[in-house]
Parts: C-alpha cells; structure tokens; sequence
C-alpha cells in the first residue's frame, strides 16, 4: 500500500500540537489545555474540530527540542537531573522519586522539578524544609488514582539553587501504585534516586 498522506483535518491537529508545544517550551505554560487552546486562538483553528491529545503534544515537544537549541536543552537537561539529585539528598527520609519532564527528558528551560515523596503525614516533610531553614510555599495537587478517581494531595514548593522543586506527599501505601499521568493515561514513571544516576551517566557516559 502506498503511504497515506495526512488530510486536513490531522494537518491542523498537527500544526496546533506543534504550536501548544512551542508555547509550552517557551512561555512556560505547565497545563497542556492552556496550551492547545491559546495555539488554537493564535492560530485561529478554535473550530477546526478536536484539537491535539495530550501524547501528540508530549511528541511535538520532543521533537522542538531535538530541532531547536539541542545542546542547550541537553546541558540544562543535565542541570536539572543533578539539581534533583541534591533535592532527593536531602528529602531521602520520604523515598522520593523523580517524575514528569525532567525524568523523561522534555523540561523547558524554566520547568521545575517534580519530586514525589512519602510519608505518615505532610507536616513531616515541611518539619524538615524547617529543619535545614529552607523557605517553602504548600500548594494541593489532584492526581487521578488507579480507580478512577481524582484525590488531593499536598506538596511544598521550593528553591534547591535557582531551581523550582515541587515535592507532592503522598501517603507511605503510595509508593505502591503511581498516579494516572495526564498526557497518556498510564501510570506516571517515577525514578529512585539510583535511577537518576544512571540517567545523568548516560548523560555524561564519559565523565
């Protein structure tokens, strides 16, 4: 069979995930919903019919970095891998493990740090920000589980360097079974810190 040429309507979801990729890269815009619909006013496609899926945009991403600024992207890449590092040093009491675009690879420039961590109770993790005199602000993340449902779970944000750590408690039973991830619906990777290591060598094979 002859290869299949792409019509209109995949044209535009291409375009527009390349757009909402571009705008994420750039602007700094973590939620890709914001993204696909300020691309589709931009690019006035708002009734072209059912804009790009999250995985589509998570490729259009990949493939903006790979196009644009690759060695940039791989040196702050690096960057980022050991500043998590440092920040799961000093979080080790609470199991963390690394997530989202500095695990797989696709953080922009000003992405933060994605750490979950695990633990009876939240206060626990910000008695030890106290401990080691680090500022921090609590947010509340919801997060789909397993069932289908979508539950509360809060974090606290912080400074490790000039870099943003973002660190989601979840309960001890936690570490058994990952959120769903947003972009594909499977359960999010997570790295331990041995994990990470390997990354950053595979980074840097020879150093």
């Amino acid at each position: 069979m002859g290869k299949k040429t792409l019509g209109g309507h995949d044209r535009a979801r291409t375009v527009l995930a390349q757009e909402a990729a571009r705008i994420i890269i750039e602007q700094g815009i973590e939620d890709f919903r914001i993204a696909k619909n300020k691309a589709a006013e931009r690019l006035g496609l708002k009734n072209c019919g059912s804009l790009p899926c999250n995985t589509e945009i998570q490729t259009a991403i990949s493939e903006y970095l790979q196009l644009f600024g690759q060695e940039s992207h791989f040196d702050r890449q690096s960057e980022l891998r050991r500043t998590a590092l440092a920040a799961m040093d000093l979080l080790a009491p609470f199991k963390p493990r690394l997530v989202g675009p500095v695990l797989d690879g696709t953080a922009a420039p000003n992405s933060p740090i994605n750490l979950h961590v695990f633990s009876d109770t939240a206060e626990m993790v910000a008695m030890k920000l106290d401990a080691v005199g680090l500022r921090y602000q609590v947010y509340e993340r919801r997060l789909k589980s397993r069932r289908d449902r979508t539950e509360a779970f809060l974090g606290y944000c912080f400074q490790q360097g000039d870099l943003s750590i973002e660190a989601t408690v979840f309960p001890i039973t936690g570490m058994r079974q990952a959120p769903i991830s947003s972009i594909n619906g499977r359960p999010m990777k997570r790295a331990n810190h041995a994990a990470v290591c390997k990354l950053l060598k595979k980074d840097h094979p020879t150093g």
